[in-house]
This record gives structure tokens, C-alpha cells and sequence, in this order.
């Protein structure tokens, strides 16, 4: 199933390597990263409130009880329609609800990404993504796995037409996806 565009959903566990892979794609193909921890992002810095996994974790919990479950998925899958990029990653499905209408697409693959937990661990540890990242001890990091928005996100993984392995370098994980690319595009 090759296509002149293509939509790469990305689902990992926390700290799986998602944006390495978007990274990637975006220095290599130029393509568009639409994210749906964005729109939560820009709320809590409107508020001036921190970028907490836990903050942006239960900010989209109230948003999709107030206004419907599908609401990020609709703008997402909007945004990803609308983009004049060859190649559009999402890099954090994490619901199934996020890929209800991106799936109804032609162009839309939906690829996992496998981290040993010890892996990632280390990894949010050092790339401080968000706030409360820096100082995040074992016990805290195996806590966010618990969050509402994280739960799903082993069996969204086992759906995936793609499972990228990534407990190697950055050499390993970047062969993947080019396979994947080749496979696709």
C-alpha cells in the first residue's frame, strides 16, 4: 500500500522514542509533526501553569469529559488532512479514542514503538522533557505509567501494523523506520 502521503501515528510508553522518530523524520523528509500534547501545552502556559506529565494527563481527561471523548482526535485528524506534507507523524497516540477517525484514512499507519521500562527510565531522566521530568525517581516514573492517558497504550501497541524495537542506538532505530518507510511510501 504505497501513497504520495502518509500519516504515521506513533504509540509508545513514556519516554519510548516517539519524538526521536518524529525528529528524525523531520530532519530527513521535512515532514510535519502535529502533536496531540500541543493544544494541552499552550492551555497550561496561557494559565502559567507548569508542563506536568500528570498536568497535561488529567487537562485532557477534563477536556474529553467536557466536550466529548473524540475532541483532540478531530482536530488532530483535521490538522493531519489539511497538511501539505508528504509525510505528517503524530507522535503520541496514546488512547484508542486518538485514532477513531485517523484510522478511517487510506494513508494512516499506525506504528508501535517497544522500550525495555529500565531503558526509558533513563532516557526521560536525562532529555527532561517536561517539568517535573529532571528528578523523576523509579518509583515516581512507574506512577505516571498509572496516569489515565497512559493505560491504554500497551494494547494500542499490539494494534499497530508496525512494531519499531527500540532497546538499540540510534542506528538501529533509524533502519527501522527507513524499512518502514520503504514499506509505505
Amino acid at each position: 500500500m504505497k501513497n504520495s502521503k502518509i500519516i504515521i501515528g506513533l504509540v509508545g510508553e513514556i519516554a519510548s522514542g516517539k519524538d526521536t522518530v518524529a525528529a528524525y523524520l523531520k530532519k530527513k523528509y521535512k515532514s510535519e509533526t502535529i502533536s496531540f500534547s500541543q493544544p494541552l501545552r499552550n492551555i497550561l502556559d496561557v494559565l502559567f501553569l507548569s508542563q506536568t506529565r500528570e498536568s497535561m494527563s488529567w487537562l485532557g481527561t477534563i477536556l474529553r469529559g467536557r466536550f466529548g471523548q473524540n475532541l483532540l482526535a478531530k482536530v488532530i485528524t483535521q490538522k493531519a488532512e489539511k497538511s501539505k506534507s508528504r509525510i505528517v507523524v503524530i507522535p503520541n497516540v496514546r488512547l484508542p479514542q486518538d485514532i477513531v477517525f485517523l484510522k478511517r484514512l487510506p494513508h494512516f499507519v499506525l506504528v508501535g514503538i517497544d522500550t525495555n521500562p529500565k531503558i526509558r527510565y533513563q532516557r526521560l531522566t536525562k532529555r527532561r522533557q517536561n517539568a517535573d521530568d529532571k528528578n523523576k525517581t523509579w518509583k515516581q516514573f512507574l506512577k505516571d505509567a498509572k496516569l489515565p492517558t497512559e493505560t491504554k497504550i500497551r494494547k494500542l501497541i499490539k494494534k499497530s501494523r508496525i512494531i519499531l524495537d527500540n532497546n538499540g542506538d540510534f542506528k538501529d532505530l533509524y533502519l527501522q523506520v527507513e524499512k518502514m518507510l520503504k514499506k509505505y511510501v
